[in-house]
C-alpha cells in the first residue's frame, strides 16, 4: 500500500508543480507566484489543484482573504523545498564540474544602490557572459520582505536587518554627505554644526529607510531630532527637490558624481560629516548560494570594491 501511494507520486507530481507550490506559499499567494515564474494566474491554480488531487488532501484553505497551508500542505511544502534544493545542487554541481559559471543571478538592491550596481553587474557579466542577470531595484521594506521569502540570490542594503537570521558581507564603504542647492547661504560656511542644520528644511527618505535611520542615529546622539520637510520616495527625487531650492539632505557620494561635477549640487561643511555607514551584500543564513552568486559575492568582495572606491575617489575630485 505503501509502495503504491510512492508509485502514484511519482507517476503523477511533476517538478513543475511542486515548484509552483513552494512559491504561493513562499509568496502568500497565486498573483504574486504567478509573477515571479511568468505564469497566468489560473495556470497557477489549476496546478495547485492537480497537485492536491494527486496527494488526496487539501494543500490550502482560505481564512479571510488569505490562503494558508494545512497541516499535509505544512508538510508538502517543506518536501518540495527539499527536492528542489536538491535539484538546484544537481545542476550547481553540474556547472562546478564543468567548470563554467552559468546560469541565473537574482539580484535585489535598495534604490540607493541603483546608481552603482548596474556597473558592477556589466563588469561582471563581462568576465562571466553566460550568466543571466536579474535585477529588482526597490525600497528597504519591499527588500527585507523579498529577504524574508528568499527570492533572490543576493540583496545589497546599507543597514543590515537585526530581526533576520543573516550573513552579511560588507563590500564598500558608504559615505553619506549633506547636500545642498549651490546657491544655499549654507555653501558658504564651514564647521555647521548639527544643532544649526537641524533647524533647516530637512528633505528625508521614508521612515525606515537606511541612510534616514543613519542620520537619526547620529542626531539622536546629541539629543536633536530632524522634523522633516519633505518625505520623497527615491535617492533620485531628493536630488531634484534639493536641486530645485527646496531643501537640504544627506544622500550617498556615490550617488552625486554627475551632480557635483555639473556644479548642480553643493556639499555642505558639516560637523560629523561625512558619515561613514557600509554597503552590505546579504543573504539568509544557511542558504546554499549557487555557483553564479558564490562567484559575484567575491566579486563584489575584491573588485567590485576597487571599482567602487575608485569611483568615489573621482566624485571627491569633482566636488
Amino acid at each position: 500500500m505503501i509502495y503504491s501511494a510512492a508509485e502514484n507520486l511519482i507517476r503523477h507530481v511533476t517538478l513543475r508543480q511542486l515548484q509552483i507550490f513552494e512559491a504561493v506559499v513562499r509568496l502568500g499567494g497565486y498573483t504574486r507566484a504567478a509573477g515571479m515564474l511568468h505564469l497566468s494566474q489560473p495556470t497557477v491554480s489549476m496546478q495547485v489543484k492537480k497537485l492536491s488531487e494527486t496527494i488526496g488532501c487539501p494543500l490550502l484553505e482560505k481564512v479571510g482573504n488569505r490562503f494558508h497551508t494545512t497541516a499535509v500542505g505544512d508538510e508538502v511544502y517543506a518536501s518540495a523545498r527539499e527536492i528542489l534544493g536538491n535539484v538546484a545542487s544537481l545542476g550547481e554541481s553540474a556547472a562546478t564540474l564543468q567548470g563554467v559559471v552559468k546560469g541565473p543571478l537574482r539580484i535585489a538592491v535598495i534604490t540607493s544602490a541603483k546608481y552603482f550596481m548596474p556597473h558592477l553587474l556589466g563588469a561582471f557579466i563581462n568576465q562571466h557572459p553566460q550568466v543571466q542577470p536579474v535585477l529588482k531595484v526597490t525600497n528597504r521594506s519591499r527588500v527585507l520582505e523579498r529577504l524574508k521569502s528568499n527570492e533572490d540570490d543576493l540583496l545589497i542594503m546599507g543597514q543590515v536587518p537585526v530581526e533576520l537570521d543573516v550573513e552579511a558581507h560588507p563590500f564598500v564603504d558608504n559615505e553619506l554627505v549633506v547636500v545642498a542647492n549651490p546657491g544655499h547661504p549654507l555653501t558658504r560656511r564651514t564647521g555647521i554644526t548639527l544643532e544649526e542644520l537641524s533647524r533647516e528644511r530637512f528633505l528625508v527618505r521614508e521612515a525606515g529607510s537606511g541612510t534616514r535611520l543613519a542620520i537619526e542615529r547620529l542626531f539622536g546622539k546629541q539629543g536633536l531630532e530632524i522634523q522633516p520637510y519633505m518625505e520623497l520616495g527615491s535617492s533620485e527625487a531628493i536630488k531634484q527637490a534639493v536641486m530645485a531650492g527646496l531643501g537640504i539632505s544627506v544622500l550617498s557620494r556615490h550617488n552625486l558624481r554627475l551632480e557635483l561635477a555639473g556644479g548642480h549640487i553643493a556639499i555642505l561643511d558639516v560637523e560629523g560629516f561625512p558619515l561613514f555607514t557600509r554597503w552590505y551584500a546579504v543573504h539568509l543564513k544557511g542558504k546554499r548560494l549557487s555557483l553564479a552568486s558564490r562567484t559575484f559575492l567575491e566579486f563584489l568582495l575584491q573588485e567590485g570594491r576597487e571599482m567602487l572606491e575608485h569611483s568615489l575617489e573621482r566624485t571627491r575630485e569633482s566636488a
